[in-house]
Parts: C-alpha cells; structure tokens; sequence
C-alpha cells in the first residue's frame, strides 16, 4: 500500500498538500475524501477509512483544506464555497494523474462540501456522507458566544476541539448562503447517508433530513454506537468495508497491469506511440494522462508502484541488490519500454503497407550504462527488401530516437 504524499494548486493558488493511498492490487475505483471542519488530511478518520478502502481496491486522496495542516494560505480567509473549489481543484489533480475520482466521501462539514461539489466533478458515480450537517449553518453553533464578536470585528480567535482558529465574518455570511437542500435534491447521483445514532456533535436528525432530500438511489447505514470523529478503529473499518461494497454498484470494472485487450499505449486500439511508425507526431505515450508516476509502495525496501493513467505496475530491485525481486527492475523497465515501443511501430507499418509479417519479437539487453543491443525476429513470407525496410523502421520508434537523441531531463 502506498502513502505518497501530493502537492497541488488550491483554488486560491496557494499549494495544497495531500496523501495519496494505493492498494496493492488493480485500482478498482478512485475516491476523494474530504475530512471535518478544522480536521485535517490525517485526521484518525480520514486516515483509517481511506488505508481501508486502499485494502480492497480503491485508491483515495485526501487532503488538507487551504490554512489547515501541511497546506497553505491562512484559514481566515476561507470559506465554505472556498473549501468546495478546493475540491474540485484535488478532483482535477486527480484527473491529471491517475484518473478523476468515481466516488465523493465526506466527513462532517466534508460530507456537505462533497455534497455541494458533485455537480462540479462529473466523473462522480457516488457520493457519502459520513456524520454530515443537513445545512452549511449548524456549523454556528460550534462558534458559541463567538459569533456576536465575529459579527461586531470581523474577525475572531475561535477554540475548536481545543486548537484555536481564525474564524471570519465573510465565512458566517457564506454558510448562511448555501441551498444544500437544493444541491441534495439535485445531486443525480447515487447517495449514502452513514451517521451515528449516538453522534454528539451532529445530531442523527441530519441524516434524516438529507436522505429525505435525496432522490433514488439512496441508502442510509446506521453507524451505531460510534462517535462523531470514529476514533475507533473497528468503527473506521466498518464504515470503509460498508462503503466499499456499497459504492461497487456504480463503478466500471477493475483495471489491472495489463489494461484493455489489443490497446497501444496510448489508450486506444493501435494506438502507435508518437502517433504512427516513425513517431511523426512525437506525442507522449504512458496512458490517457501522458504521465507516468512512481512511488514508493511500502512493501519491501524498494517496491514501487508504477501508475501510468488507468494501469499499474510493480517495479522493484533484485535480490543480489538487497530488493525483493517482485517486478522488473529500472534498466528492465527501461529496455522493455523500447522494445515495445519498437515491435509496435514495426507492427503498425507492417499492417500500412500490407506486408505479410506474422509475428515481431524483440530482445534487449544492456552492455554497462550506455549500450543497449536489440534483436528483433521477424516472421512470416518476407522478402528481403520487405525486411530490410522494417529494420530501418525499427529504429526510427519514438523511444529509440529518443534515447539516442540526447534527450534532455528536467527535474523540478
């Protein structure tokens, strides 16, 4: 399982800090978690329910609001329909990288937010809601005799579950604002409703109120016995197992390594990389995104996990160099990268220009740190003429000419 951590900009520009959970297997479904009012990304919640979730399939990024935890930009300055950009700005990190979240998760203040926020993410299939208010503006009553001094200054130091907060007048009148009931009605999206009958902070009446608002499909689990934060653990685990097999009704089927049957690397059918032999177009190939990500697994000393759009991968070292020998290594990558890059191209000018090629195979290997030696088998009814023109096409694929092109590499 993975935890890497994620950087990108909030709606306000300034840079919001994340934690990205991978399972170990095929992603099965993508989810953005959005945690309590004054919480955080590490929140014993947020943090339980998505390793969880990340245990059976699905891959969660939860985040830290603008002014709050390892992000930036001052809380007083935010506000609720702030809060909700920052949504749609992680949803769009998302969408970048390793695809748009199928489903929304809200905590508390999070699941009015996520609530408000779907009909601005429409990759969203599911929305749940976990302890969450039926209108922006129960948050009030959490602000106390506050409030009148937030009111006459503009501004208030506030004690929230006993850390203080910078609380503004603009964020009073925006609550007041907001139509959720309007929103809940018009979600178009199937809906969960999970909340504590025993809940001390928003009362179960609020589930009542946005499953009554709420059109089908809807559900509603009772969380019994936990509290509103659900800092047990067995209560955290329940909560994702529920939701995990609740939300697999909406959702595509899972994805593995080796993706759609007969599709290039580019995401479609013969999708050639660089656009067609030769690479005239020299576009990016690695999935839908154009971007490749690795990060360390946190299974074995070097295990990585490799994303590329909607497929996955492991990447690990040897055992003769202290790895665990669970996936190819660096250079193996590497040479398999050109190798496929080269029987692809020479497959598609095969097919374009008629020639009888039954079957390309090719075999790399590396000679110290700058050589590379690739055979390539060609078989099938073929002249020579015709062999000696894939051969030379062989090596105009995109990657070859890359890699002996003195591409240059920018690290930021």
């Amino acid at each position: 399982m993975n935890n890497g951590k994620v950087l990108f900009p909030g709606s306000g520009g300034e840079p919001l800090a994340g934690r990205l959970e991978l399972p170990a297997g095929p992603v099965v479904a993508t989810a953005l978690f959005a945690h309590c009012f004054t919480c955080g990304k590490d929140s014993v919640a947020a943090a339980r329910i998505s390793r969880e979730l990340a245990a059976r399939g699905v891959a969660v990024l939860r985040f830290d609001f603008t002014g709050l935890g390892q992000s930036g930009g001052d809380f007083a300055n935010t506000t609720f329909t702030s809060n909700v950009d920052d949504l749609v700005c992680a949803a769009g990190h998302l969408r970048d990288t390793i695809g748009a979240p199928g489903i929304l998760i809200g905590h508390s203040l999070g699941g009015a937010a996520v609530l408000a926020a779907a009909s601005r993410i429409p990759e969203a299939k599911a929305v749940v809601t976990i302890g969450a208010p039926a209108d922006t503006t129960h948050v009030e009553h959490l602000l106390g005799s506050s409030r009148a001094e937030i009111e006459a200054s503009g501004v208030a130091e506030v004690l929230l579950a006993g850390r203080p907060f910078r609380i503004s007048k603009e964020f009073l009148t925006d609550i007041r604002s907001q139509n959720q009931q309007g929103r809940i009605a018009g979600l178009q999206r199937a809906l969960l409703v999970m909340h504590s009958p025993q809940d001390e902070l928003v009362g179960v009446e609020n589930a009542r109120l946005i499953y009554d608002a709420a059109r089908h499909p809807r559900s509603f689990v009772s969380l019994d016995g936990a509290n509103h934060l659900l800092t047990d653990r067995a209560d955290a685990s329940y909560v994702a197992e529920v939701l995990a097999a609740w939300v697999s009704r909406y959702l595509d089927a899972p994805q593995d390594a080796g993706g759609d049957p007969g599709g290039g690397p580019g995401g479609g059918p013969g999708g050639g990389p660089g656009g067609g032999p030769g690479g005239e177009s020299g576009g990016e190939s690695g999935g839908e995104s154009g971007m490749v990500t690795v990060s360390e697994s946190g299974m074995g000393k070097y295990q990585q996990t490799v994303t590329s759009g909607r497929h996955r991968l492991i990447a690990d070292e040897p055992l003769s160099f202290g790895g665990g020998d669970t996936g190819p290594g660096p250079f193996d990558l590497l040479l398999a990268g050109l190798g496929a890059c080269t029987s692809i191209t020479v497959r598609l000018y095969a097919d374009r220009k008629k020639i009888p090629l039954e079957q390309v195979s090719v075999s790399l290997r590396m000679i110290g740190r700058n050589t590379i030696v690739k055979r390539i088998e060609l078989d099938g009814d073929l002249t020579g003429e015709q062999r000696e023109k894939l051969h030379e096409i062989a090596d105009k694929c995109p990657v070859h000419r890359a890699l002996s092109g003195g591409m240059t590499i920018t690290t930021e």
